[in-house]
């Protein structure tokens, strides 16, 4: 977590709480649906969280706006791009469908 505020100092008290949090709901459906390599699970946030929070280095996503994020297999970068900017649609579409179960 702490190489998250590394790289986005700024984000919200309640962002931060749910990156904190986000590591755990991985852990718990990893067990269930296999939603990310239990090989790069240790470095969740490096190779996961961060990786996709890299897109908002070079987009910014306006309120209102609707994003697709087409393959998103575990979730990313659809749900921490989701976190970093509650106000924008993220529409996660995947063809495993046990993926999108919850």
């Amino acid at each position: 977590m702490k190489l998250i505020m590394k790289y986005f100092p700024n984000l919200l008290h309640r962002q931060i709480n749910q990156f904190s949090y986000l590591i755990y709901l991985y852990e718990y459906w990893n067990n269930f649906i296999n939603l990310i390599s239990k090989k790069t699970f240790n470095n969740f946030y490096q190779n996961h969280v961060l990786y996709s929070l890299s897109v908002a280095k070079i987009i910014t996503f306006c309120p209102g706006e609707c994003v697709m994020d087409l393959g998103t297999g575990g979730g990313f970068p659809g749900i921490p791009l989701s976190i970093l900017y509650p106000k924008t649609n993220f529409i996660l579409v995947d063809s495993i469908k046990k993926k999108l179960k919850l």
